[in-house]
C-alpha cells in the first residue's frame, strides 16, 4: 500500500465505543424472535384480550364509546385464536413493533376504509389518515384492525400512524418457504409467502386486542360492541340529502324545495355547502347576511315542511369569525387555508366550539353537520413538526382528529335527548358508535363499491355519494347505489344538478328513492341489530353465512415490461354486498348490460319477481336499467311501508316473503328523533312463517312490545308459490 497515504486509513479500535454505543441502543441489533419479549396477554371480556407493552400517548378509545358488555356476553365465550406464545414485541429507541401468526392459507381483511380491493393478504399497508391518493393505507379512515378467516381480529391501538405487513416480509430465523431460482424454477415468487402480520408504529408502546369469533361476522360485531355497539340515525336522516350549490341563498333553496315537490320527489334534508358561511376556507361559522339575511326564519321554515338542515363545515378558523378571539388561545402553531387549527384535546376548546354552534345553528333548528377536510394532503395540512397547546404530538392530533369532531358534537346532541346523522371525512378507531357517514372526493363508481364493502370489516359507515355523470345512464347507476347505502344522498355543491337533470331516467331515478324510502321499516330494523349486535347494516360478502371467499388468482406471466416479477392480481367479489338480514345488493355499472352475482349457500330469489335465481353459485344476469339487481334469501321476510306519507303516524306496512323456509324476524320502531328508546320506548312486533298441519306456509305476527310509535296494519305477500 503507498505510504503516502497510510495516515488518513481510520484505526479501527477507534470505532469499538462507538459500536458498543448503537448496540446498546438497539440501533444495530440482530433480534432474534426467540429474543423479542412474548406479549401477555390478559381476557377482558368474553372472547377479549388484551396486550400492551411501553407507553402509548393518546388513547385513540378516549374518543370511543363503552362497551356494550351483556351484548357482548350474549354473543358467548370463545377461546384465544392462535398460538399465545407466538405473538412477541418488540422496543428499539425509534419504533414499537409486533409480530403475530399467520397460517399459510390465513386470509385477512380490514385495515380500514380502502377503495381497491378486500384480502390484505401479501400487501403493506402505511395507515394514515390522508386525503386518498393511491397509497395503501392512506385514506380517510385507516383503522389498524384485520380480521382472519380464521375467526378473529386483531386490533392495534395507537394514535400514531401503523404500518402492518401483512404476510409479507421474511425474517430470516423465521418459517421460511422453500426458495426457488428464479431463472430455472417454477412458480418463483416476487413476495415469499411470511408466517406472521408484523405491524410497527414510529413510537414508545402500543395496545393489541384480539376479537375471538365463531365466524368473521361475529368477530366484527364482538368488536363493534365493543366500542358501543352501531348507530340507530333518526329516521329523517335514512331518507334522500339533496346538498345545494355552495353560492345558494335561501331563496335559491326554497325555490329547490318547491321543484321537489312539484316533481313528486321525496326531500329530508338540504346541505348547505361553504357559501351558507360569511367566509370559508378557513371558515367563519357564521352566516352570510346577503344570502341568509334571517336564519332563524330560514331554518324554521324548512323544518315545518319537514325538510332538516345540514351544514358544511371545515375546522379551520377565520380571523373574521365570531369566536376567532375566543379559540384563537388553543390553537396549534401552524394554519390550514390560513386559518387557525383548534386543539380538540382541550375541553376548554371544545366548549367555545360547542357554545357558538349551539348559539348561531342548533339553537335555531339546524340538525347536524358535515365535516370536510378533517383528512387532507400534507401540502395543506399541518406538517408533523407543528406544535399544539396541549403539548400533545401533531401526528396523534391529526390521526384523531374526526374522531374528536365526532365525539364532542355526538355528546352534545346527546345532552339534548336529539340524534343527529352526520358527514365527515375522517374516522378511526372506535367509529361505529358514531353518527357519522364517511365520504370522499374519489369519484370511481368501481372504487366507491369497494369502500361501501370494506367499510364494514371496521365499523365505518360509508355513502357513495352522486355529484353528477356523463349520461343519463351513468346517472340512474349511481342513483340506484347510493339508494342502497348508509346514507343516500346528491351532493351537487359544484354541479348544480337535480335528481331530474336527466329527463330520460326522472321516472326510474324517482322509483329508486321511493324503494329506498319504502324499505325504511326494514333498513331501520337492520340499524337497530347494528346497535344491539353490532351486524353492520351493510357488510361485504366475505362476512355473509354460506359466501365461498377462496380467491381466484389471474395473470402472472412474466413480461419485462407490463410484469416484471410475474405477479397474479387477485379476482375478488367487491361489487356486491349484503344490506340488513335478507338482502343482496348488486349494483350494475355505466355499459354493463349484463353482470354475474356470486350466491351463497342456500336458495335466492329474486327480489323483484320472486323468482328463484340460485343456490350457492355464480349466475350472469341481462341488467335492467329501470332496476338494481337485488336478491334475497330463502326464507326472508322483508317489511316495507305501503305508502310514503310521513304525516300519517300507523303507517301500513306489506311484509314480503320469500322462498319456502320458516323464518322469524323482530321489526323494530321507536319515534325516529329522540334517545328515548335507550329508555325503553320502543316497539318489537315478531313476524314468523310457520307451517300449518295441511304443511302450508302461512304468517303471523305478534307485538312483543308496544309503544305509540309502532307501524298500523299489516298485509302478508307471498313473492314465490310456498311449497
Amino acid at each position: 500500500m503507498n505510504t503516502k497515504y497510510k495516515k488518513h486509513l481510520f484505526k479501527p479500535y477507534f470505532l469499538l465505543p462507538i459500536l458498543i454505543l448503537i448496540c446498546s441502543n438497539g440501533l444495530a441489533q440482530n433480534t432474534l424472535i426467540s429474543e423479542m419479549e412474548e406479549l401477555k396477554w390478559e381476557k377482558v371480556m368474553p372472547g377479549i384480550w388484551k396486550a400492551s407493552f411501553g407507553k402509548m400517548g393518546l388513547n385513540p378509545m378516549d374518543y370511543a364509546n363503552k362497551p356494550k358488555v351483556d351484548a357482548i356476553k350474549a354473543l358467548g365465550d370463545a377461546p384465544f385464536p392462535f398460538a399465545q406464545d407466538a405473538s412477541r414485541s418488540l422496543l428499539t429507541p425509534n419504533r414499537a413493533s409486533v409480530r403475530l401468526p399467520l397460517s399459510e392459507t390465513e386470509q385477512i381483511y380490514g385495515l380500514g376504509l380502502e377503495f381497491e380491493g378486500i384480502n390484505r393478504r401479501s400487501e403493506v399497508y402505511s395507515l394514515k389518515v390522508d386525503h386518498y391518493g393511491g397509497i395503501k393505507g392512506y385514506t380517510h379512515a385507516p383503522v389498524p384492525f384485520y380480521i382472519s378467516s380464521e375467526g378473529y381480529g386483531v386490533l392495534i391501538n395507537s394514535s400514531k400512524r401503523v404500518k402492518v405487513h401483512v404476510g409479507v416480509g421474511n425474517r430470516k430465523d423465521s418459517a421460511l418457504p422453500e426458495r426457488i431460482d428464479r431463472t430455472t424454477g417454477k412458480n418463483w415468487p416476487a413476495r415469499p409467502l411470511s408466517d406472521a402480520v408484523e405491524a410497527s408504529v414510529e413510537g414508545d408502546g402500543m395496545e393489541i386486542y384480539v376479537f375471538a369469533g365463531s365466524t368473521t361476522l361475529e368477530v366484527v360485531q364482538r368488536y363493534n360492541l365493543f366500542f358501543g355497539g352501531g348507530v340507530i340515525p333518526p329516521k329523517w336522516g335514512l331518507g334522500f340529502w339533496h346538498r345545494m350549490h355552495t353560492a345558494s341563498s335561501d331563496a335559491d333553496v326554497l325555490k329547490e324545495i318547491q321543484d321537489f315537490e312539484d316533481k313528486g320527489f321525496p326531500l329530508d334534508v338540504i346541505g348547505l355547502e361553504p357559501g351558507w358561511q360569511s367566509f370559508a376556507y378557513p371558515c367563519s361559522f357564521d352566516w352570510d347576511s346577503t344570502r341568509f339575511p334571517n336564519p332563524e326564519n330560514f331554518v324554521q321554515t324548512l323544518n315545518q315542511k319537514g325538510i332538516k338542515v345540514n351544514l358544511w363545515e371545515n375546522p379551520y378558523v377565520a380571523p373574521v369569525s365570531t369566536m376567532y378571539k375566543d379559540i384563537s388561545p388553543f390553537t396549534g402553531s401552524h394554519t390550514v387555508w390560513l386559518g387557525e387549527v383548534p386543539d380538540y384535546t382541550i375541553p376548554e376548546a371544545q366548549q367555545v366550539l360547542l357554545k357558538h354552534h349551539q348559539k348561531n345553528h342548533l339553537s335555531i333548528g339546524v340538525s347536524g353537520y358535515k365535516f370536510d377536510e378533517v383528512d387532507g394532503y400534507d401540502v395543506w395540512l399541518w406538517p408533523d413538526h407543528a406544535t399544539f397547546p396541549s403539548g400533545n404530538d401533531a401526528v396523534e392530533i391529526r390521526q384523531l382528529y374526526g374522531m374528536m369532531m365526532m365525539d364532542m358534537f355526538d355528546r352534545h346532541f346527546k345532552e339534548q335527548n336529539q340524534r343527529t346523522y352526520n358527514l365527515i371525512r375522517s374516522a378511526y378507531i372506535g367509529a361505529s358508535n358514531h353518527n357519522f357517514v364517511l365520504y370522499s372526493d374519489h369519484y370511481d363508481h368501481e372504487g366507491y363499491l369497494t369502500a361501501l364493502a370494506n367499510s364494514s370489516l371496521s365499523g365505518l359507515l360509508w355513502t357513495p355519494e352522486i355529484r353528477s355523470a356523463d349520461s343519463a345512464e351513468e346517472w340512474i347507476r349511481r342513483f340506484q347505489t347510493v339508494s342502497f347505502s348508509p346514507l343516500m344522498m346528491l351532493n351537487a355543491w359544484s354541479s348544480g344538478k337535480k335528481p331530474w337533470s336527466f329527463p330520460e331516467v326522472t321516472d326510474l331515478v324517482r322509483n329508486t328513492i321511493e324503494l329506498r324510502m319504502k324499505l325504511l321499516p326494514y333498513l331501520y330494523t337492520a340499524f337497530y341489530e347494528y346497535n344491539q349486535k353490532g351486524i353492520p347494516p351493510f357488510r361485504a360478502m366475505v362476512l355473509e353465512s354460506g359466501f365461498d371467499t377462496r380467491e381466484t388468482l389471474a395473470g402472472g406471466e412474466l413480461d419485462d415490461a407490463k410484469n416484471p416479477y410475474a405477479e397474479q392480481k387477485r379476482l375478488e367479489v367487491t361489487d356486491q354486498y349484503m344490506m340488513g338480514p335478507s338482502i343482496l345488493v348488486a349494483p350494475v355499472f355505466t355499459g354493463q348490460k349484463e353482470r354475474t352475482v356470486v350466491l351463497p349457500e342456500g336458495n335466492w330469489f329474486d327480489f323483484y319477481t320472486g323468482e328463484y335465481a340460485g343456490n350457492g353459485e355464480t349466475i350472469s344476469i341481462k341488467t335492467k336499467l329501470e332496476e338494481i339487481p337485488l336478491f334475497v334469501k330463502d326464507g326472508g321476510i322483508i317489511p316495507m311501508l305501503s305508502t310514503l306519507d310521513k304525516d300519517n303516524p300507523d303507517q301500513p306496512l306489506e311484509v314480503r316473503l320469500y322462498g319456502s323456509k320458516e323464518n322469524a324476524y323482530l321489526l323494530y320502531n321507536d319515534d325516529g328523533v329522540s334517545y328515548d328508546y335507550e329508555r325503553g320506548e320502543f316497539s318489537l312486533i315478531e313476524l314468523k312463517t310457520t307451517r300449518d298441519r295441511e304443511g302450508q306456509l302461512g304468517g303471523i305476527s305478534k307485538t312483543l312490545k308496544s309503544h305509540k310509535s309502532s307501524y298500523g296494519s299489516i298485509v302478508w305477500r307471498w313473492m314465490t308459490v310456498p311449497q
